[in-house]
């Protein structure tokens, strides 16, 4: 049996590592982990790790050396700025015949032959992947149920969750989920041109994601509501740009009477439903305990 060799950018994050446990141990695979810090890298028997720093344009020899020989290449960006991703996109053209890229909800449709789009990051990584020439997937996935761990230290010391909008109703989606889909993209045939929006299964409120931690580590978290200045603060205190502040604020007020939309992607792709957060917040109890 030929072997092929998938590629896993952001191989130790959220995603990545789901990614590679599924990938892992496939008779008809070589999976290659690509890393800042390989020797820091916790990943199964049979994995390959490779050092690379797609941020870093004086790297270019480590990213062809990432990507040679690849059939498939999963990328996520790891920052919110496109600065440099052209360089990547292009190390990975040179090489793959495929690339699954982790985009997000609500991107628009671009032209390859246009010019680049403004605004979110992701946005311009897939303009510049069109351009590129691989086969190319977008997996267009909502918010992820992870960042609800940004509420962990707080929930730990004082069973409480300050924030805003707690109407705010959103589709929260399993990393598991989106590794999911991502394996088949990368593995199967009949994925080439398809945008991918992926989402959880329902709506779950900011309020009700709360109540739900709670039940899943035994323990009464009560939601605190934040106002929109106190949490512009917060934000730009955590690193957060101006426009993802008030693009993030925006989107939050919005959807406490529009909530997001709910797809039934990953189970027409899996055969799965798409696991609840409730799922997510008992899987991951042990981080707000």
């Amino acid at each position: 049996m030929t072997s092929r060799t998938v590629v896993v950018t952001g191989a130790t994050g959220n995603v990545g590592s789901e990614l590679v446990r599924l990938l892992a141990g496939r008779a008809d695979l070589d999976v290659r982990a690509v890393t800042r810090d390989p020797a820091g890298a916790d990943l199964p028997d049979g994995v390959a790790a490779v050092r690379a720093d797609l941020l870093d344009p004086r790297d270019a020899s480590a990213h062809d050396a990432a990507f040679a020989g690849a059939d498939a290449v999963f990328l996520v960006w790891p920052t919110a700025s496109p600065e440099g991703a052209e360089l990547v996109v292009d190390a990975i053209a040179r090489h793959a015949r495929r690339v699954v890229f982790l985009s997000a909800l609500g991107v628009p449709e671009s032209d390859p032959d246009g010019e680049p789009p403004a605004g979110l990051f992701h946005a311009t990584l897939e303009w510049l992947i069109r351009r590129t020439g691989p086969e190319w997937t977008f997996l267009r996935a909502g918010g992820f149920a992870t960042n609800t761990l940004g509420w962990a230290e707080e929930i730990r010391a004082s069973g409480t969750v300050h924030w805003v909008y707690g109407g705010a109703s959103r589709s929260l989606i399993h990393e598991a989920d989106i590794a999911a889909v991502a394996a088949r993209a990368l593995t199967e045939d009949g994925h080439a041109g398809a945008s991918y929006e992926l989402t959880g299964p329902s709506v779950v409120t900011q309020v009700e994601q709360v109540r739900l931690i709670g039940e899943a580590v035994g323990r009464d978290v009560r939601w605190v509501e934040l106002s929109e200045q106190d949490a512009r603060v917060r934000l730009r205190d955590q690193g957060w740009t101006p426009e993802f502040i008030e693009g993030g604020l925006a989107h939050w007020a919005r959807i406490v009477d529009e909530p997001e939309p709910v797809t039934d992607t990953v189970e027409k792709l899996t055969g799965a439903p798409a696991r609840s957060f409730a799922q997510w917040a008992n899987e991951h109890a042990d981080a707000f305990r």
